[in-house]
Order: C-alpha cells, then sequence, then structure tokens
C-alpha cells in the first residue's frame, strides 16, 4: 500500500486525510472552528489556537481507526497561489505536517489551499484524469469566489485567476445573510435549507460585472432591505442564493466563449449548495465534488502528495 498523508488547516475547519493511491480509499477526520453564535467569522489568532488544539486529537483519531505507515505527506501553506497569499490559519498544519515528515523521513509536499480543493473535487466525481488536462476550475468559498484556470505542469497543475469578485466572496455573502436570518456560523446548509423550504427555484438577477470579475456586495443590503420590509426568510435565502448563481453562470458563459469548450470544475464551500449546483448541471459540462469534498478538507493535498511523489 502507498498511503499519504494530508493535512489542512483554513479559517474554517481543521482536516486530516489518508489516502492510498493503490485501493482509491479515502479516510479523512474534519472539525469547524468554533465561532461564537452571531458572530460571522473568526480572528486569525483565535484559528491559529484551535488549530493547534484540534490537530493532534484528528491525527490521533484518524489513525487510531486506521493504523498504516505513510510514504509522505501533503500540507496546505497558503490560500492561493498569487503572490503573497497568505493566512497564519496555514501555519499550524506546516508545522505539524513538517515534523511529522522529519521525523519518519518521508517527503514533504506543499500546496496551496485552493489547490487543494481543486484536487479533491476531482477525486470525488472520478476525474483525476482532468490533472493533464486544461480545464477551467471554480472556487467558490467563504474566502475565494474565484475562476481559475487549470493547465497541466508535469507534476500536477498549474493555475491562474482569470475571474474573480471583485469585493464580497460568495461565502460571505451566505454567511452574512444567514447570520442575519438568526442562523449559525457557517450558515450554508441552513441557509440551503430554508430556501428549499420555500419551493422556489433559484433565478437569473441581474450582477455587476467589469472587464470579466463581478461584484456580490449588493447582496448583503438588498436581503437586509427584504428582511425590513417583512419578507419571508425563505425567499430571502432564495435571492441571496440566486444572486451567487447568476454570477456563477454569467462567468462561466463568458468564459467559455474566450477560452473555448473546456470542462468546468467546481469546488469550495458554496459549490456544496444542491440548488446552484442542479441549475449549473443543466447547462454545462460541470463537474462537482461531493459535499464532503467540497468545503474544506485535506483530501485534495492528500492526492496530490501521492502524485508527485509518483512523477518526482
Amino acid at each position: 500500500m502507498s498511503i499519504y498523508l494530508g493535512i489542512d488547516t483554513s479559517n474554517y475547519t481543521t482536516s486530516v486525510a489518508l489516502y492510498d493511491c493503490d485501493t482509491g480509499i479515502m479516510h479523512s477526520k474534519k472539525l469547524l472552528l468554533p465561532v461564537k453564535k452571531g458572530e460571522k467569522g473568526i480572528r486569525q489568532s483565535d484559528a491559529v489556537f484551535h488549530h493547534t488544539v484540534q490537530l493532534p486529537q484528528l491525527i490521533t483519531e484518524l489513525f487510531n481507526e486506521n493504523p498504516c505507515s505513510i510514504e509522505g505527506v501533503g500540507v496546505s501553506v497558503k490560500p492561493c497561489n498569487e503572490q503573497g497569499s497568505y493566512m497564519p490559519c496555514f501555519l499550524a498544519g506546516v508545522s505539524v505536517a513538517k515534523s511529522v515528515a522529519n521525523i519518519m523521513n518521508i517527503p514533504l509536499y506543499e500546496f496551496s489551499h485552493q489547490d487543494g480543493h481543486i484536487a479533491a473535487a476531482l477525486f470525488s466525481c472520478g476525474r483525476l484524469d482532468l490533472i493533464d488536462e486544461s480545464f477551467i476550475g471554480f472556487h467558490i468559498s467563504g474566502g475565494t469566489s474565484q475562476a481559475i484556470l487549470v493547465k497541466p505542469n508535469g507534476k500536477y497543475f498549474s493555475t491562474g485567476i482569470i475571474s474573480d469578485s471583485l469585493d464580497l466572496k460568495a461565502g460571505q455573502a451566505v454567511d452574512r445573510v444567514g447570520v442575519m436570518l438568526g442562523l449559525d456560523f457557517p450558515c450554508g446548509a441552513e441557509l440551503e435549507k430554508i430556501a428549499k423550504e420555500g419551493g422556489k427555484p433559484l433565478k437569473k438577477v441581474k450582477i455587476f460585472r467589469k472587464d470579466g470579475f463581478f461584484s456580490l456586495s449588493g447582496v448583503e443590503n438588498q436581503c437586509k432591505l427584504m428582511l425590513e420590509q417583512g419578507a419571508d426568510p425563505g425567499d430571502i435565502a432564495n435571492h441571496c442564493l440566486s444572486c451567487i448563481y447568476s454570477a456563477i453562470d454569467d462567468t462561466a458563459e463568458e468564459l467559455l466563449k474566450k477560452f473555448g469548450d473546456l470542462p468546468l470544475v467546481f469546488s469550495g464551500g458554496v459549490m456544496s449548495n444542491a440548488l446552484i449546483k442542479n441549475m449549473l448541471c443543466r447547462k454545462y459540462n460541470a463537474h462537482f465534488a461531493e459535499p464532503q469534498f467540497s468545503a474544506d478538507n485535506a483530501c485534495g493535498t492528500a492526492v496530490l502528495a501521492s502524485i508527485c511523489d509518483a512523477r518526482k
């Protein structure tokens, strides 16, 4: 067996995974970072502290349930591959990953959090073969709302941002509207639930766009106005998700015209939303991760470590 350990310490979740590249079996453990009721996020200093507490616990549980030796370690070291990308929360995972690799004398492979999301989506939908092809990746989460041109580079892939939110990220919009409606952070699953209870399909709405980029800053104010006017929570949730769907749909249309008929691969926590997924799958050659692989996870870093180790 060739088994690889993946570690990811994002601003939302502590996550570890074991991937057997011979059998394709994945085992993972993750814990959300605790956020006080009514708050819309967490400070980086608090995130680092909670990762420091939770990561040893998760690794111990993972190996107790799946005793094995590992061939290498993959870890998220930064949010994305753009110059200057940095968040302190990833230091907790890097520290543990380096210690494990050095003690066991095995290779350590460093990736961006975004790389891990893309790889986890490819693994989940059974399309790891796309690592050797070009495609358009959408990474839609609390910290990122980007479209990325993904190209093979001989090791795994390289990425370049081709569209982005000019302001508010999709996951931020979901969480701010959710907290406004009295939901607990993170609010994605509950916001989707009340939108479904309303029984109305998502609809296209006009989203401000400029030079291929889009804006979501109006979503929060529009939903706040709806709430003040006595709108049903299901309608407010539906409007929020309709705005996000419209931004993604408009972007996909534009990028396919520009870059050709490339596959679309969707990752990030917001892309676990079934309402948005169903709308996009009706229209595009779209590949989605299953929800557990769409939200923050370490599975992608474990997969990429196995690929890099095989190609070194």
